[in-house]
């Protein structure tokens, strides 16, 4: 175990206990009183865990005792009968369980009669220690001891601010926190104490206590971190700092905002680009006036326009929150509030000085404002401006989901512009929406130009409501386009609808859509085994295919992309494993690469894998590796799928020679 920072890094260390036998489950590791090291063995023929409701066996496991040295078994005292100058003496052993013990009876003699003359005498003694041992054991050890004894009080955690060592200061700290009581001595002492501390352990200490402790005596040593600007490139630290604002945000907002409208805080760049962005993220999402007020107090704090313009993307991501968990009608503020109020006014103020800024863009279509609204549409949909301008256009237009805009976005998809503008208004089609006229006009398109590459995404975007779905199926149903044209992955989805006579039309040209059964699987998977056997791979060649079929989701060896399992840390050396997992992707799903079925409120159905989640969006991606964004306010359903991401037949698209390349580089070493 390495440090890093606030926190740690691991390596490999080498083998405790190594196991030739498969059924070998190791679930905990211990010590005992006698040193040894104890290891809890499951032991059982399924060491993956993807039914917990299977029947496990639970007659078999055994528990492993490594010893080093002689086997001699210690005697083991009645820690009842020992006086607390023993106890005390134990904590010096070196075999933890000892002194665990001894303060477990400390901790218990405590609870019977914490006056006792014994217990007295040893506080006595445990704060020397504590406060003066230059042996960071002993006193972290007496530290803990002494406060199962509720000696340390505020004159020792004065002291203990001062001791040299980093991991006493911290815990004098942490215990300051438990007991939630600061005096106004302590608390000017703590906010030098953060002025001064260079320790990032202990610092990661101080921020967890200060969301612990009052806002009066929390935001001091708050500000002092923001002052010194250091540790920034600390993988935690910055946010624990965050943590410990946002807890006193509402309940502290007078003393928070006291702090962060100072122009001193746009000097750090800790308060500048960590702390102030997700403050004014959170108010903007409070949807109250109170929430609106502190925003637009630390807009105007901001020292120039161009800073103030940088932090509408956290205005735009609260107000999406916010939106999100359908706070407008019940957070007590109306569209007339929210436009008279001065956030509303500095927002257009802002967009007018820039009016090609997205962020204030999306500010603006958010609040509602009128005005931006009409330039994006003119602007998105002139066909004289440049590419460039308007497909970032169209993607924020696309966001809007206003019926409005399906004529504009149907008259470019339909015209002879660029694929890749055609491309983004097909994406503000797909979430205006729009009549069976709309479906019959993007089914032309498709019978017309059989070989456009927006054909996938045109029939994405058919299959994604029910009634353009029908149209896309009577299509095919009539002959105007081959069955073959659309993936079984994409026809699924239709499935999702629950609509019979969709599921007719599915049945007569698809068949049947629910897979093979299980003894169908077995005997695939026995029919491909025989392949691999039969020759061998090549592993360079292997890695072409991987890249071909398998890198849009997959990584190996450090290349492709992670929508799916990293499969080098995988068991790749199991055939049997992989074949199962490539004949049968559905049969063992692991929770995080669980994929999701989403109904919007506008009707569309989309299916894929979250990689990304928050509060106000929903990413998904299929199994092309492509990206789709839902805001969470228009979500109205979302179900677990038991279908994995991953296609069924994948490698019915490989010969015998080329499954035999595939298999070479998967259970190669790269």
């Amino acid at each position: 175990i390495h440090s890093r920072g606030s926190t740690v890094s691991t390596a490999h260390g080498g083998e405790l206990l190594q196991s030739a036998d498969t059924w070998f489950a190791p679930t905990d590791v211990t010590t005992g009183p006698d040193g040894a090291v104890y290891v809890a063995d499951w032991h059982d023929a399924r060491t993956a865990h993807p039914d917990p409701d299977a029947d496990w066996d639970r007659s078999n496991g055994r528990i492993y005792r490594l010893i080093s040295g002689a086997n001699e078994r210690p005697v083991v005292p009645d820690f009842v009968r020992l006086s607390a100058e023993q106890l005390w003496q134990l904590h010096s052993d070196e075999r933890q369980w000892y002194v665990r013990k001894a303060r477990c009876e400390l901790a218990r003699r405590m609870a019977v009669n914490p006056d006792a003359a014994e217990l007295q005498s040893l506080r006595q003694r445990l704060k020397a220690v504590v406060t003066g041992s230059a042996v960071l054991s002993e006193a972290l050890e007496g530290l803990w001891s002494l406060h199962v004894l509720g000696g340390v009080d505020e004159s020792v955690v004065l002291q203990l601010l001062s001791s040299p060592h980093a991991a006493v200061r911290g815990w004098a700290v942490r215990l300051t926190g438990d007991s939630g009581v600061v005096s106004e001595l302590l608390a000017h002492r703590l906010d030098e104490f953060a002025e001064q501390e260079s320790d990032v352990g202990v610092l990661q200490q101080l921020a967890a206590t200060a969301a612990r402790l009052p806002a009066a005596v929390a935001m001091p040593v708050i500000n002092a971190n923001i002052n010194r600007d250091d540790h920034g490139d600390d993988p935690c630290l910055p946010l624990l700092w965050w943590w410990a604002v946002e807890r006193h945000s509402v309940s502290g907002r007078a003393e928070v905002l006291r702090r962060f409208v100072r122009p001193t805080l746009w000097q750090s760049r800790l308060g500048r680009d960590v702390l102030l962005p997700r403050l004014i993220r959170r108010y903007a999402a409070e949807g109250t006036v109170e929430g609106l007020d502190a925003v637009a107090q630390l807009l105007k704090a901001a020292p120039g326009a161009a800073e103030r313009r940088g932090l509408w993307d956290s205005v735009v991501s609260g107000w999406q929150e916010r939106r999100s968990r359908g706070l407008e009608a019940g957070s007590g503020l109306t569209s007339e509030q929210i436009g008279s109020h001065e956030t509303a006014a500095l927002l257009l103020a802002d967009w007018r000085a820039e009016m090609s800024n997205l962020s204030l863009l999306r500010a603006g279509l958010l609040a509602g404002q009128s005005e931006p609204r009409a330039w994006a549409v003119q602007s998105a949909f002139d066909g004289g401006l440049a590419d460039e301008v308007r497909i970032p256009l169209l993607d924020v237009l696309s966001q809007s989901g206003s019926a409005d805009l399906s004529e504009a976005a149907l008259a470019v998809v339909v015209s002879d512009q660029s694929e890749a503008v055609r491309s983004a208004a097909l994406r503000v089609l797909a979430n205006s929406g729009g009549d069976e006229s709309v479906a019959k006009a993007l089914t032309a398109l498709h019978q017309r130009v059989p070989a456009s590459a927006l054909n996938s995404q045109l029939r994405d975007v058919l299959l994604s409501r029910v009634e353009w779905a029908r149209q896309w199926l009577l299509a095919v149903d009539a002959g105007q386009i081959p069955a073959a044209a659309t993936s079984l992955e994409q026809i699924r989805r239709v499935a999702l609808f629950g609509d019979a006579g969709l599921d007719v039309l599915v049945a007569k040209h698809w068949g049947r859509l629910q897979g093979s059964n299980r003894e169908e699987r077995l005997a695939e998977v026995r029919r491909l085994n025989n392949d691999l056997r039969a020759g061998a791979g090549h592993a360079g060649s292997g890695k072409d295919l991987f890249r071909r079929h398998c890198a849009a989701c997959h990584q190996l060896f450090g290349e492709g992309n992670r929508v799916g399992p990293d499969l080098t840390t995988a068991n790749r050396q199991d055939r049997d494993f992989l074949l199962i997992s490539l004949v049968d992707p559905s049969s063992v799903i692991r929770r995080e690469y669980v994929s999701v079925v989403v109904q919007t409120q506008s009707g569309r159905v989309l299916t894929g894998l979250p990689i990304q989640r928050s509060e106000s969006q929903l990413v998904l991606a299929d199994a092309k590796g492509e990206r789709q964004e839902i805001s969470t306010a228009e979500i109205e359903d979302l179900q677990e799928s038991p279908v994995s991401l991953m296609p069924e037949d994948l490698y019915r698209q490989l010969n015998p020679q080329q499954l035999r390349d595939l298999f070479a580089y998967l259970q190669s070493g790269g």
